[in-house]
Order: structure tokens, then C-alpha cells, then sequence
């Protein structure tokens, strides 16, 4: 499903317009994006937390230059889904459904 849908889905389900829609949206992954880079975490009951994970320093290999680079230590966004949000998807009828038998 692409942000378009979403909002064509939303404006249907709420009656309102789809350019507010759209600026509401647009809003909120702004006030995201702005806030975990600002080292904020943002957490949203009974949906999930966008949270900032730290990735440890490592060293990596370039195979095609056989050599060894260094990953400093640095942040990656994340989202964890809520407990709530992670029964739902496992209850879901149609996500069994769409599930390789074996």
C-alpha cells in the first residue's frame, strides 16, 4: 500500500479532504523525523515506538578490494510494534491465509 492509498483510504473512512489529509500526514512523519533526529523517541499506545537504535562499531570487509573498513559506532531509526499491534497481525485471518502452506 503506497501513501496515496493510505490517504485516499483514510479521507474515505473519515469524510475529510484529501489535501487535509495529506498535510496531516506529511506533518507527522516531518515532527518524526525531526524528533528522532533529535535523539527523541516517539511512542504511540496500542500502535508501536519509533525508537533510535545504536549500532555498535564493527569492522566490515571490502570483498572486491580485499581490505577491512571500520563502522564507527552510529544511530539507525527503528519502529517496534506495540503488543497490541503484533496480536492483531497474528490473529489476522488473511494474513493466514496468505501464508506458503507447507
Amino acid at each position: 500500500m503506497t501513501k496515496a492509498e493510505v490517504i485516499t483510504k483514510i479521507s474515505e473512512k473519515t469524510g475529510i479532504q484529501k489535501d487535509d489529509v495529506t498535510q496531516t500526514i506529511e506533518a507527522f512523519f516531518k515532527v518524526v523525523k525531526d524528533s528522532m533526529a533529535e535523539g527523541d523517541n516517539i511512542y504511540v499506545r496500542g500502535f508501536g515506538s519509533f525508537i533510535n537504535k545504536k549500532r555498535a562499531k564493527k569492522i566490515a570487509r571490502n570483498i572486491s578490494k580485499n581490505t577491512a573498513i571500520v563502522i564507527d559506532e552510529h544511530y539507525v531509526p527503528a519502529f517496534k510494534p506495540s503488543k497490541v499491534f503484533i496480536e492483531k497481525i497474528k490473529s489476522s485471518k488473511k494474513i493466514k491465509e496468505l501464508a506458503p502452506q507447507e
